[in-house]
């Protein structure tokens, strides 16, 4: 994709609006918590855990799995315990996140959260996902510079963009029952850093 010089702001803020998508829905902490569960329920559902191709000899069987069908067997309490999870909307609880751009502090921080909590941990997640990418894919600003026409990528005019990093945030969860010792294994941890 290219834009003329007059339009970076607007690149800009759809870099920007893909960075708060990102950190405030698709990694919001209960969508990852239900995806977790989803995804191991969905282990248990489908025939050895896999969907079925989507080529002219598996398409019918694909197709079969719409929600409706995935609904009612999780109803019927084949999921397993993430399908029950999901219908009780019992999901695992976040007790403790990192920072989005961690720090060297961050990942001892993480290290000793990890070590207090040991088995109280059920998953967690890494996002691993870069906002923008300042390679040869990143967006060609055609304008002026320096009197001449020239090409240059976004993040060469947009200090914002220029800035943003890969975001190798950690959301660690456990069992919602067991959320207030976790929570306190993690205060005691912590404290013993300071």
């Amino acid at each position: 994709m290219g834009i003329e010089y007059g339009g970076w702001h607007a690149a800009e803020a759809l870099v920007l609006a893909r960075y708060f998508m990102f950190t405030q829905v698709y990694f919001h902490k209960t969508r990852v918590a239900y995806d977790i569960h989803l995804r191991e329920a969905m282990k248990k559902l489908l025939p050895n855990g896999l969907f079925p191709k989507p080529t002219p000899a598996e398409l019918d069987e694909f197709l079969q799995w719409d929600d409706w069908r995935v609904l009612g067997l999780l109803a019927e309490g084949i999921g397993g315990e993430h399908g029950a999870r999901l219908c009780r909307r019992e999901h695992y609880r976040m007790v403790f996140r990192t920072n989005e751009i961690q720090t060297e502090a961050d990942r001892k921080k993480l290290a000793r959260v990890r070590e207090a909590l040991g088995d109280l941990i059920v998953a967690e997640m890494p996002a691993g996902k870069s906002w923008y990418k300042r390679d040869d894919t990143d967006i060609a600003v055609y304008g002026d510079q320096e009197g001449q026409k020239k090409v240059a990528p976004l993040s060469k005019y947009s200090n914002v963009v220029s800035h943003l990093g890969k975001n190798d945030q950690v959301l660690v969860y456990c069992l919602p029952e067991r959320k207030p010792e976790a929570t306190r294994k993690i205060e005691e941890a912590i404290h013993g850093l300071e």
